[in-house]
């Protein structure tokens, strides 16, 4: 939910040279095992989001230029031969669509980290890339695209309002938009592919929300009230070819969400797949298979400790089965042609990159195009491993932990001794920790660390009372489920209970500062990535446009414009506790961040350092809400790792040159940890190139 420069002296040059060969070839705890460099870790991937065209001529990926992420588009039959179609420069593009017509491409772009999202678009035939909605202060939003209208796409814009978007009908090939809505009060569309505005949701004051169903006449009628127990796990995901039946993931008189067929002309609801223990909520890569123009739901993936498809259409188990066949990972289709011939493929696995696949479903055979990261595939990579922890008062917490290579002699899971050990908190909390390859764990791991990441009550994606488990339960029951992972793991022997760290971002960063505020005797430090020191004053900041994440806040973290809630946020808040902080803490930000301002980071280490205690403050002037630029997540984490390093008693790649390129500032506490001083002293990293908003 949420410098000092100058130039390094030649002595500092060598040492740190000498410094890092000795780290890379001497044995350690974790066995003798080279240290994975940081710039293999955080750098920008080879190549990430493959897609295929619609008409399946053309394959396209995002990959760096320069050290900066852009789209390559090639020949289907010879990726190797795909050529960048983008010039960014500074921040990278991150996230992209293909337009129906073949010969565009959409991308989303802010300009450091604001989340005021434009679109853009690059045409393929001429290569001139345009912006549609370059708007100071606005966010835009891609709402629809379809087969039907190849050269149109719905967006939605809050230029009018801050709060909410209008709707509008945008002509890719020659920018002219026709306002299709006038929105004064619904925070989501359903629009068909025949580009007709269906349905409309708005929160609730009291945490739920009301779908509305659009008329013909272009009034609004209700068509369903969800409480606030079912917010979440209740959404409508898309439509059939006809238009009069949609599918609907469904909690409502039961747990976990379902997958339904609703036909809007008789009522009648009919159950596609279902799962016990996960909700089938059509998130990101387990969205539900859809045929591109039949529409029929085809498969659906869930994921408990592991991912596994629920097949629905027999005409794709056979496609599903091969697939089974050809990697040992869990994997997802990524896309798809529009006559569903072919499909990019991706499997996961937990100690090797991700690993792209051309499907050709007509001769069923997967051909291997390449991984995310060809430089990780020879390194000493360490599994995860998925296990079940007990909280205090009996749910089941689906967590994952990663033990440091060869620190577990004989296959037990358990290393031959207890280990210094981070527990990795995610953020949201409306999320979930997975299985798979986690850089962050990779990272610790290699240094010498235990790594243990817990889906506490509050996660998403188990069922709507393990969720709701969560309300007013911050710094609480929440909290609580993170202390009995430790507790699991030092019983275990996994964790030394007196070298256990703690880390997160957003609400994890939350979390550690909780952590060290609530319980300063069990953890020997902390790092914060952008998490909220004060919880009053985060709900004050709530950007307009974010009004679900403001409903959301108040009927579940505690309602500010209430005595009692003003209490509780007070009491919640660990900026009110830094007296009670013992342990060192690192605090990183992003001075643009929209979502947990600034001053939730700078008033905390006010705090620490009116009370003398040990806080290093990194800022990064040109990031947001977590860190884009590759430069500055390799500047953070090379701090981050010399702070652990100093505290827990791993081992650390020296920082050397990592912040060139970085916008990394240390306002406060470079002294506090190794290296840092000499580095921002001696680097040249304030040389950035310009900025730019493509």
């Amino acid at each position: 939910m949420k410098k000092i420069y100058g130039f390094i002296v030649l002595i500092f040059i060598l040492s740190n040279a000498i410094s890092a060969q000795q780290n890379i070839t001497n044995s350690h705890a974790n066995g003798n095992v080279t240290l994975i460099p940081r710039n293999i870790l955080f750098s920008s991937e080879d190549k990430f989001s493959v897609m295929l065209s619609p008409d399946g001529s053309k394959i396209s990926y995002i990959a760096p230029v320069n050290g900066v992420t852009n789209i390559w588009v090639g020949p289907v039959g010879d990726p190797g031969s795909a050529k960048p179609v983008t010039n960014d420069t500074y921040r990278g593009i991150t996230r992209y669509n293909w337009a129906y017509t073949n010969e565009h491409i959409l991308y989303l772009q802010d300009k450091n980290g604001d989340w005021n999202w434009q679109v853009y678009s690059v045409n393929l035939s001429n290569e001139k890339i345009k912006n549609f909605t370059h708007l100071n202060g606005v966010q835009t939003t891609i709402q629809a695209l379809s087969f039907k209208y190849p050269e149109e796409i719905i967006i939605g814009l809050n230029n009018r309002s801050p709060e909410f978007r209008d709707l509008y009908r945008l002509n890719i090939e020659t920018g002219g938009m026709t306002l299709l809505l006038k929105n004064d009060g619904f925070h989501k569309f359903y629009i068909d592919d025949d580009y007709h505005i269906r349905f409309a949701s708005r929160q609730t004051p009291g945490g739920g929300k009301e779908i509305f169903e659009r008329t013909e006449k272009g009034d609004w009628k209700p068509f369903a009230e969800i409480g606030w127990e079912d917010e979440l796990t209740v959404d409508i995901l898309g439509f059939d070819s006809t238009g009069k039946v949609i599918y609907l993931k469904d909690s409502r008189s039961r747990d976990t969400a379902a997958l339904y067929a609703y036909n809007l002309e008789t009522g009648e609801k009919t159950i596609i797949a279902e799962d016990e223990k996960v909700d089938l909520d059509g998130r990101g890569f387990y969205r539900p298979l859809i045929h591109p123009t039949k529409k029929n739901v085809q498969a659906v993936a869930a994921e408990y400790d592991r991912m596994h498809w629920k097949i629905i259409d027999p005409s794709i188990k056979d496609d599903i089965e091969y697939l089974r066949t050809v990697n040992d990972g869990d994997f997802f289709i990524e896309s798809r042609t529009l006559d569903d011939k072919a499909w990019t493929v991706v499997y996961m696995s937990d100690d090797g990159p991700l690993a792209y696949y051309y499907y050709d479903r007509d001769a069923r055979n997967a051909r291997f195009l390449f991984t995310l990261n060809e430089k990780l595939e020879s390194e000493p990579l360490a599994k995860m491993i998925p296990v079940i922890i007990k909280s205090r008062d009996g749910l089941d917490l689906v967590s994952y932990y990663t033990l440091p290579s060869k620190s577990d002699s004989n296959g037990d899971d358990i290393p031959d001794r207890p280990l210094p050990m981070v527990l990795l908190v995610h953020g949201g909390p409306e999320g979930r920790d997975y299985w798979g390859l986690n850089s962050i764990h990779q990272l610790l791991a290699n240094r010498g660390y235990a790594v243990l990441s817990i889906n506490f009550r509050g996660s998403t994606g188990f069922g709507k009372n393990f969720t709701n488990a969560g309300k007013f339960e911050y710094g609480r029951k929440m909290q609580y489920d993170l202390i009995d992972g430790v507790d699991w793991a030092v019983k275990k022997g996994i964790a030394d209970p007196d070298r256990v760290g703690i880390m997160g971002g957003s609400y994890g960063g939350y979390a550690t500062l909780a952590a060290l505020a609530f319980t300063p005797e069990i953890f020997a430090c902390g790092v914060d990535i952008c998490g909220m020191s004060n919880l009053t004053s985060s709900e004050e900041n709530i950007p307009p446009y974010d009004h679900w994440d403001r409903v959301r806040w108040t009927n579940f973290v505690g309602n500010i414009s209430t005595k009692e809630g003003r209490e509780l946020l007070s009491e919640r808040s660990p900026l009110n506790y830094a007296n009670r902080v013992r342990r060192p803490l690192l605090i990183a930000q992003g001075a643009n961040d929209p979502i947990v301002n600034q001053s939730e980071s700078a008033q905390m280490v006010l705090a620490m350092q009116e009370r003398n205690l040990s806080v290093t403050y990194v800022l990064f002037p040109d990031e947001g809400h977590g860190f884009v630029r590759p430069k500055n997540n390799i500047a953070f984490y090379a701090v981050a790792e010399a702070f652990f390093a100093k505290h827990l008693g791993g081992r650390f790649e020296p920082i050397d040159k990592d912040f060139q390129g970085s916008a990394i500032t240390v306002p406060v506490g470079a002294e506090e940890v190794p290296g840092l001083e000499a580095a921002l002293n001696g680097s040249d990293y304030h040389n950035l190139p310009e900025k730019s908003g493509k």
